[in-house]
């Protein structure tokens, strides 16, 4: 039985085996890709480039912004904050943790004003089709010094495209760059380390996790893509957290997977109820999870490194609680989320550090799988083709082989800071740099 799910007609859900599988190649249209897990049916992608070579173009990016490229066609999405001068008496809220007053070091930039774009680019030549701005004032709440305000990736179902700034809201763009709706979120307390998680598309529905400080207040809800209306609206009781929901499908159910300090819960994508639960870290959730048919695989790097596998219940009952399969405590990174590819769970470590384990058993296969140059991994990795692209935030990328042995088969870099993850689209990869993007693919010299 096939059922029509995610992203209009271009995802398509198969009810008995795989959650998710591509009825289109060739578009990238959400936070990781078709399958929001950093798997690419792309071929004859390029392995090698520099800042000249195999750049089809590149194009400066006015301000900050950690979303990857989205793309649908001739479009590609991206969001960006451009932050300008302070403003007297702006300031963040006071956070309180466990009944004092809390202020990370490195929380900053809600006393300057932030000007929020959504800007859409032309694959063929990185021109501007348009750019909209879509808040210019004070923020609520700071952000790390390594996060920025336009951190969440869009995502589009071919007619709109969603972008999600955490407190300072989410709007819905048609392609011709008219404003369809806006939806306040309210005040978003992120004890200033700022927004992480990009909205998630079901069917007719637009899925956001809004989750904040301790816990008071945060919810999961879904609106009409449509309309922007409310559908539902579910309290959970989950401390902020910056990974993004995922959609998994087993039997003949859907569920939409969160993780987070506590819990990694799921829910009912058509109502909002809660179905299953299993422990969580302890620890901050950045990194998004990945699932297969039996077991959903959730990892978090700090305080402490783990990585979690959670049996998916073929029946349930509200609040079933599910024990976890196996645990691993090494390799995760704080940013790079997992990846699992043909037969394979890869971790990533903040330096680049693979680990390849058997996702059924937790079975390491090799672990201090090591790249040539040191340095910090931001992005999430992409596979395609046997092969695996990590891209290191000193701007080098590495293509290493996908497989029970580890080995690096390329080397590149454009010496630019890297923190946004690539986009695989149509024989070119998208990448967006801290000042730039850049298409890349194989050009004759």
């Amino acid at each position: 039985m096939v059922v029509r799910s995610l992203l209009h007609v271009v995802l398509v859900t198969l009810l008995s085996g795989r959650s998710v599988l591509l009825a289109q190649t060739n578009q990238w249209p959400q936070w990781r890709g078709p399958e929001r897990n950093g798997v690419s049916n792309e071929v004859d992608l390029p392995l090698e480039w520099s800042d000249t070579k195999n750049v089809l173009w590149k194009v400066a990016i006015e301000g900050r912004g950690h979303s990857s490229p989205v793309v649908w066609d001739d479009y590609i999405f991206l969001t960006t904050d451009i932050e300008g001068e302070i403003l007297p008496g702006a300031s963040a809220p006071k956070h309180l943790r466990d009944g004092e007053i809390y202020r990370h070091p490195s929380a900053q930039s809600a006393d300057r004003r932030h000007t929020l774009k959504v800007l859409a680019l032309d694959t063929d030549t990185g021109q501007t089709r348009w750019s909209r701005t879509v808040y210019d004032g004070g923020v609520f709440d700071n952000r790390h010094s390594r996060n920025t305000y336009a951190t969440p990736t869009t995502v589009t179902d071919g007619k709109k495209v969603y972008a999600y700034f955490g407190s300072q809201g989410l709007y819905a763009f048609d392609f011709s760059g008219n404003l369809v709706w806006k939806f306040d979120v309210g005040d978003v307390a992120t004890w200033g380390h700022g927004h992480g998680t990009s909205p998630l598309l079901f069917k007719n529905l637009l899925i956001l996790q809004i989750d904040q400080n301790g816990g008071n207040g945060s919810r999961l809800i879904a609106l009409d893509k449509s309309t922007g209306r409310e559908i539902w609206n579910t309290v959970r009781e989950e401390r902020v957290d910056y990974s993004s929901p995922i959609m998994i499908g087993t039997g003949d159910r859907m569920d939409v997977v969160t993780t987070s300090y506590h819990n990694i819960v799921a829910y009912d994508p058509v109502t909002g109820e809660e179905r299953w639960r299993s422990p969580g870290f302890l620890g901050n959730g950045v990194p998004t999870a990945v699932a297969n048919e039996r077991m959903v695989f959730a990892v978090s790097g700090y305080p402490d490194k783990v990585t979690r596998a959670v049996s998916i219940p073929t029946n349930v009952e509200q609040s079933t609680r599910v024990d976890t399969v196996w645990e691993y405590r090494k390799g995760t990174g704080y940013t790079p989320s997992p990846l699992l590819y043909r037969g394979y769970l890869y971790l990533v470590s903040d330096k680049g550090i693979l680990t390849c384990i058997e996702p059924d058993t937790g079975k390491v296969v090799y672990e201090g799988g090591r790249i040539p140059i040191p340095t910090f991994v931001r992005a999430s990795p992409v596979a395609w083709e046997d092969k695996i692209l990590i891209a290191g935030e000193d701007g080098d990328f590495f293509v290493i082989q996908a497989g029970p042995e580890h080995k690096i088969l390329a080397q590149s870099s454009i010496g630019e800071r890297i923190v946004a993850s690539p986009a695989a689209v149509r024989g070119r990869w998208y990448i967006r740099s801290e000042q730039k993007l850049y298409a890349i693919e194989v050009t004759r010299q």
